[in-house]
């Protein structure tokens, strides 16, 4: 008996004034607004020992939008070096990480962050920054 493969499907992509706390698996085309390194560790020299901890690391966060809002986007280690000003970028199976209350865009090991194949334009709408926006957790009772 054959085994059936699930067929792909194809991904529905999420503006960025769609973006909820505490969602994930969403695909996004956005243009990178600008970057701003926030920590840079290298690995080797400094008496640290060799090994998997002592790898470079590096973060950077990058204001990223569509035609709806932006909203900061952490980038690590090598997705740092495709995060340039003014690149359209497709992010899939983003997350949304929450710090400090309010929402922060991220793709963890799951997800690929990768140049936009077609040359698109995107007119950023700069005065919907989701990332300013405090969320506070309330737990209800049932």
């Amino acid at each position: 008996m054959a085994e059936a493969t699930p067929a792909l499907r194809k991904p529905v992509f999420t503006k960025v004034n769609e973006l909820r706390p505490g969602t994930n698996g969403h695909s996004l085309n956005v243009k990178v607004v600008s970057t701003k390194m926030v920590m840079q560790r290298g690995g080797g020299g400094g008496g640290r020992p060799s090994g998997p901890q002592a790898r470079q690391m590096r973060i950077a966060e990058c204001l990223v939008g569509d035609e709806t809002g932006i909203i900061i986007f952490t980038a690590r280690n090598d997705q740092v070096d495709l995060m340039k000003e003014g690149k359209i970028v497709t992010l899939r199976n983003a997350k949304i990480d929450m710090y400090k209350g309010s929402m922060r865009l991220a793709v963890d090991r799951w997800g690929r962050v990768e140049v936009a194949e077609e040359p698109t334009d995107i007119t950023v709408k700069e005065d919907n920054n989701l990332s300013l926006i405090e969320y506070e957790l309330v737990n209800v009772e049932a």
